[in-house]
């Protein structure tokens, strides 16, 4: 699994508009899958830091989550209201992988109810993805132009200015 402390290491720039974002939209990001006839899905979904790593989870029962389940691969972007993307904006892709662990979810569910009052204590949390991060872009505007930020493994951050 890739640790977030890895990834914003790797990319700094990007985590700190993906965080910014995240907080700003009160967690909300838009998910991407791909449903079963190939076709993309795009759904709500609020991810969670949590113990280092970026942590997908939700309702049981859901076709993004059974999208996942088939093909692993996906896309989040923080949820943007502003056309004019002044604040930045921010996507992740990657992998998912399933993490069974009743104790990690358990210590999971304690923190969502520490920090928000969402009480999923004591439940048996289907599904519990961590995402591996396997590439990231973000967007700045700002001083008259609009920075795209690129990131891949072993690349570093690369910055394409555009005015």
């Amino acid at each position: 699994m890739t640790r977030w402390s890895e990834f914003a290491g790797a990319a700094p720039r990007i985590a700190g508009i993906f965080l910014r974002r995240h907080a700003a939209a009160g967690n909300l990001c838009l998910l991407a899958t791909t449903r079963r006839d190939g076709y993309p899905r795009i759904s709500p979904l609020e991810p969670r830091l949590f113990e280092d790593h970026l942590w997908l989870v939700g309702m049981p029962g859901t076709r993004k989550f059974a999208d996942l389940r088939r093909d692993p691969r996906f896309c989040l972007h923080t949820a943007t209201v502003d056309p004019q993307v002044g604040d930045g904006d921010a996507k992740l892709w990657g992998v998912v992988r399933e993490v069974p662990d009743a104790e990690l979810q358990r210590r999971w569910a304690e923190s969502l109810y520490a920090d928000t009052g969402f009480d999923l204590r004591g439940q048996r949390l289907d599904p519990f993805f961590a995402a591996d991060i396997t590439g990231a872009s973000a967007v700045e505007v700002g001083g008259g132009h609009m920075d795209v930020v690129i990131w891949k493994p072993d690349e570093g951050e690369t910055v394409v200015r555009k005015h």
